[in-house]
């Protein structure tokens, strides 16, 4: 099963929170990308329903980014939102996850999040990386730019030792 990124940024800003560790746009941006890169390689499954964008600065869920892009390089301290379905409100995304993921997304968060957003757009550029090669394609148009989860695979699971947060 994999989530709507909305829920998967609120955890991960609880989370955060709850270590005092303030999360901008960009660095938010990044550590749900590596939570997803994580997910693929050791659950064998992807995390985020919704596809990540090759942007200037690394992968991006562009309905996260918008979301959040109020901010500015300010730290968020707010939540993403949801429609509801039965009440046509607006609502936090929650979340609720699988022991698996469970299991799985402390280690991943806790590890990015002590970066810098900075380091965290430098490792998402590495050369010959997914964002690389959605970035710097070589046909003359790549619609979207869209991060193809078969290129997450095959590139960080040649590292995952390496990578691997376990």
């Amino acid at each position: 099963m994999s989530y709507d990124g909305r829920a998967v940024a609120n955890y991960i800003l609880d989370f955060c929170a709850a270590k005092e560790r303030p999360v901008t746009n960009l660095a938010l941006q990044k550590i749900i990308y590596f939570c997803h890169v994580w997910a693929l390689i050791e659950l064998r499954r992807p995390l985020i329903k919704q596809d990540f964008e090759a942007w200037p600065r690394g992968p991006v869920l562009q309905h996260l980014y918008r979301e959040f892009k109020d901010f500015d390089k300010q730290p968020i301290n707010g939540r993403a939102m949801r429609i509801d379905r039965k009440t046509g409100k607006s609502v936090v995304a929650d979340y609720e996850f699988d022991p698996e993921l469970a299991g799985l997304l402390p280690r991943v968060i806790d590890f990015y999040s002590q970066m810098r957003a900075g380091d965290l757009v430098e490792i998402s550029h590495v050369v010959g990386g997914p964002w690389d090669r959605v970035w710097n394609h070589s046909s003359p148009v790549n619609p979207g730019m869209v991060i193809d989860n078969e290129l997450i695979v095959e590139f960080y699971s040649q590292y995952r030792g390496q990578f691997s947060v376990q």
